[in-house]
C-alpha cells in the first residue's frame, strides 16, 4: 500500500457519498446492519465508518438505547458522514486510526467495519484492536472485497485508466480494495489476533448505475484512484475518466447498466 491509498479528502468524500456509496456499498451495508441487528447490541464501534452508509443503516435498526459510536481516519469522511445523519445525537463521530483505538478495554458488543480492513497496514494489529475493545463474547464482523475480476465496474476502471499510463498503470483498486480477499489469509491473521471462532461467508450482488460516466466519475474522481492518476498527469483526470466511461460504454452499454460485485463477510468471536 501507498501513502495515497487512504487519502480521503478535498472533493473525495462529497462524489464518493453521492456516486459511489448507492454503486456499490448500500446493498452491504444493509446486508451488515441485518446481521449487526441481531445480536442486539447495547453498544457498538464501527471502524473505517467512510461518510457513514453502515452507520445511518445500523442506527436506523438499534433501539435508541443503543450506543453507537463511529470512527475514522479521514476528519473530511467523518463530516460527510455527519452531515447526512439526520439525527446529529443518534451517532458518536470520532477520528480514531484503527490500528490504536482511543478506548479502553472491553467496551463494545460489537465492532464493525464496512470494507476497511484491507486499508490496515498492519492487519492482525487491526483485529487486536477490535478485539481488545469488545466485551467478553462479543462480535467482531466486517466485509472485504473479493478480487479485482470477481467486480466487474471496478476491473472495467482499473484496466481502462492504466491503458493511458502504461508504462505505470495506477493499480491502486486491484493493490488495496480488491487486495485482500484472499481467506485463507484472513483466516490465519484472526487466528494470530486472538480469534478463535469465525465464519466466511462470500455474498454476490449486482451493482446498478444510471450511466457508464456515473460509474467513471465515482472510481477515478471519488477514490483513491484520483491521487494516483494525478501523481501521473494532473491534466489528464478527465481524459482517464472519459478512457473508463469509454470502456464501460462498450461492456456493458450506454443507458443504464448493471455489473457483477462479490465480497466476503467475516463474523469473529474470541
Amino acid at each position: 500500500m501507498v501513502a495515497t491509498d487512504k487519502l480521503f479528502a478535498g472533493s473525495i468524500p462529497a462524489l464518493y457519498e453521492r456516486l459511489l456509496v448507492p454503486l456499490i456499498f448500500e446493498s452491504y451495508a444493509r446486508d451488515l446492519a441485518d446481521r449487526i441487528a441481531r445480536a442486539e447490541p447495547q453498544d457498538l464501534l464501527e471502524t473505517a465508518a467512510g461518510t457513514g452508509v453502515l452507520t445511518r443503516a445500523i442506527a436506523s435498526r438499534l433501539p435508541e438505547r443503543a450506543r453507537i459510536v463511529a470512527t475514522d481516519l479521514n476528519q473530511p469522511m467523518l463530516d460527510q458522514a455527519a452531515a447526512q445523519q439526520s439525527r446529529p445525537d443518534r451517532v458518536r463521530w470520532q477520528q480514531a486510526d484503527a490500528l490504536a483505538l482511543p478506548f479502553e478495554d472491553r467496551q463494545f458488543d460489537v465492532v464493525a467495519c464496512q470494507f476497511g480492513v484491507m486499508f490496515f497496514p498492519d492487519k492482525v494489529r487491526g483485529y487486536g484492536e477490535a478485539r481488545r475493545v469488545l466485551k467478553p463474547d462479543g462480535t467482531f464482523i466486517f466485509s472485504v472485497w473479493d478480487r479485482i475480476t470477481e467486480n466487474e465496474f471496478a476491473d472495467v476502471v482499473s484496466e481502462a485508466v492504466g491503458t493511458l499510463f502504461p508504462q505505470d498503470p495506477p493499480l491502486f483498486m486491484a493493490r488495496t480494495p480488491h487486495g485482500y480477499h484472499n481467506v485463507e489469509s484472513i483466516s490465519e491473521e484472526l487466528t494470530a489476533a486472538g480469534f478463535a471462532n469465525f465464519s466466511i461467508e462470500t455474498l454476490g450482488h449486482r451493482s446498478r448505475a444510471a450511466s457508464p460516466r456515473d460509474v467513471a466519475v465515482a472510481f477515478c474522481q471519488g477514490t483513491p484512484l484520483r491521487s494516483e492518476i494525478e501523481a501521473r498527469d494532473a491534466s489528464r483526470l478527465e481524459d482517464a475518466t472519459t478512457a473508463a466511461r469509454d470502456a464501460l460504454a462498450r461492456r456493458f452499454g450506454d443507458g443504464p447498466i448493471e455489473g457483477r460485485i462479490r465480497a466476503h463477510v467475516i463474523s469473529a468471536t474470541a
